[in-house]
C-alpha cells in the first residue's frame, strides 16, 4: 500500500509540474498587453484559457516569462505600461508591426533585457531616459518608427551593447559623447533623422565597430581624425550631410570596404589616389527576419 501511495503522489508532482504556470503578476501584465495590442487581431492569436507557456511567442523558463516575440504577427494599438512588470524578460521582440503610442517608462523596469527589437512600426515620443537602466542589453533596434527627441545620453550606460539601430526615425540634436562608452559596439545606425553638430570625437574608442551609417543627417564639421583607429569598420557610410572635410578619411588608403559612401563632390575631398576599385558603394537598407 505504501508504495501505491509513493506512485500516485509522485504522478500527481510530476503532472502538476507539467502544467506550472507563471505568476500572476506575470500573466495579468501579458493579458493586459494582448488586450492593449489589439490580441483579436493578431495573425497567430493567444488563447488565455491555455498554459501560458503554449501562447504563441512566449518563451517561458522555470515558471517565469523570459521571452516575448511576436514578430510581423499584425499587432496595433500600444504597448502597455504592464510590461513592465515581466521582470524577468532577457527578449522582447515586437520588430514589423503596427504599434502606436510611446514606449512606456516602464521599459526601464526590464533589467535582465538582452534584446530589445522595436523596428518597422509607428512608434513615437522620445526614447526614456530610464533606458540606459538595461545594463545587460546587447541590441537595441528601432529603425523606421516615429521616435523623436534627443537620443538620451544615458544610451552610454549600456555597455555590452553591440547593435544600436535608432534609423529612419526623427531624432534631432547632437549625438551624445557617451555612446564612445560602448566598447563592445559592432553595428551603430543613426542613418535619415535630423541629427546634427558635429561627430563625437569619443567614436573613436569604439574599435570593435563594422558598420557606422550616419548618412542623411545635417552634421557639419570635420570628420573626427579618431576615425583613423576604428580598425574593424567594414560598412561606412556618411553620404548627405553637411560636413566641411573629409582630410580624416585618408586612412582609407589601407582599408578595403564592403560598403563605402560619402558625399561623391571632389572639391570637398582632401585625399588623392585613393583605390575604391574593391569598394561597393550601396544604399543603406535594413532587413529583419524571423527565425
Amino acid at each position: 500500500m505504501k508504495k501505491l501511495y509513493y506512485l500516485s503522489f509522485s504522478v500527481l508532482f510530476l503532472t502538476s509540474a507539467c502544467f506550472a504556470e507563471v505568476s500572476k503578476k506575470e500573466k495579468k501584465a501579458l493579458i493586459d498587453f494582448y488586450e492593449t495590442a489589439n490580441g483579436s487581431h493578431w495573425v497567430k492569436k493567444w488563447d488565455l484559457n491555455t498554459p501560458v507557456s503554449q501562447w504563441h511567442g512566449v518563451k517561458v523558463e522555470n515558471d517565469k516569462v523570459v521571452e516575448v516575440n511576436l514578430f510581423h504577427n499584425n499587432l496595433m494599438g500600444s504597448i502597455s505600461s504592464q510590461i513592465g512588470n515581466l521582470q524577468n524578460l532577457k527578449v522582447l521582440n515586437l520588430a514589423f508591426n503596427s504599434l502606436t503610442g510611446s514606449l512606456p517608462a516602464e521599459i526601464a523596469n526590464l533589467s535582465n533585457l538582452k534584446v530589445l527589437k522595436l523596428e518597422m512600426n509607428r512608434l513615437n515620443g522620445e526614447l526614456p531616459e530610464g533606458i540606459g537602466n538595461l545594463i545587460l542589453l546587447e541590441e537595441l533596434s528601432a529603425f523606421n518608427n516615429f521616435f523623436t527627441g534627443k537620443i538620451p545620453a544615458t544610451v552610454g550606460n549600456l555597455t555590452d551593447l553591440k547593435v544600436l539601430n535608432l534609423s529612419s526615425n526623427e531624432f534631432y540634436g547632437d549625438i551624445p559623447s557617451s555612446l564612445g562608452s560602448l566598447s563592445q559596439l559592432e553595428t551603430l545606425g543613426l542613418f535619415e533623422n535630423r541629427l546634427e553638430g558635429a561627430i563625437p570625437r569619443d567614436m573613436g574608442k569604439l574599435s570593435k565597430l563594422k558598420e557606422l551609417v550616419l548618412a542623411n543627417n545635417r552634421f557639419i564639421g570635420d570628420i573626427p581624425n579618431e576615425f583613423a583607429d576604428l580598425a574593424s569598420l567594414e560598412v561606412f557610410q556618411i553620404q548627405n550631410n553637411n560636413f566641411s572635410s573629409f582630410k580624416a578619411l585618408e586612412f582609407l588608403e589601407t582599408k578595403e570596404y564592403l560598403v563605402f559612401d560619402y558625399d561623391k563632390d571632389d572639391k570637398k575631398l582632401e585625399f588623392k589616389d585613393i583605390n575604391f576599385s574593391k569598394t561597393r558603394m550601396a544604399d543603406t537598407k535594413f532587413e529583419d527576419i524571423e527565425e
